[in-house]
């Protein structure tokens, strides 16, 4: 499979004030708003994604594609979950406090990814809460919107993470 070359940044105006290495439930402030990109989009990816993941024609053969209802090679749903997840891992979410995630709602996809785009995903943290039961630990439910260049979404869900609380001293 191909790799991802391009190395993505922090886009917003602001971010997190603790980097992913000492980031705690309490870094994770209701409504909070951040941008990460860009991930470019290339061909040979979304060839080599769907004949590993979701090998349908559409997704891997251009005259094929070219036929359908998109006019052209589409990128798998799960390629644009994982490039999502990529930029979540990578500037999101806690490398210290990171627990589990006991899922992800409302999976939707919008527009099609499609070869040379690029694209950036905006978090917004849309319920911050202690744990009732375990109080070293909080849920922080997240959207999660992948845009395109055109500002269009080829993804958006909802993912719920466990983290831990910064440990006290």
């Amino acid at each position: 499979m191909a790799r991802t070359a391009t190395k993505s940044r922090t886009l917003s105006e602001t971010d997190f004030s603790a980097p992913t290495d000492d980031r705690y439930f309490e870094d994770y402030q209701l409504g909070a708003v951040y941008e990460y990109g860009h991930l470019a989009v290339s061909e040979e990816a979304i060839i080599d994604f769907a004949e590993q993941f979701d090998p349908q024609p559409i997704h891997t053969d251009e005259r094929f594609a070219a036929t359908g209802p998109f006019n052209g090679l589409i990128a798998s749903g799960w390629h644009s979950a994982g490039l999502a997840m990529r930029l979540f891992a990578d500037h999101y979410l806690s490398r210290v406090a990171s627990l589990a995630s006991p899922g992800v709602d409302e999976v939707r996809w919008q527009v099609p990814l499609r070869p040379g785009d690029s694209v950036r995903l905006r978090t917004t943290i849309v319920e911050a809460r202690l744990s009732r039961s375990k109080d070293d630990r909080g849920m922080v439910v997240t959207l999660a919107e992948l845009f395109n260049q055109n500002d269009q979404l080829p993804i958006r869900f909802r993912v719920m993470n466990i983290l831990g609380r910064r440990p006290r001293s």
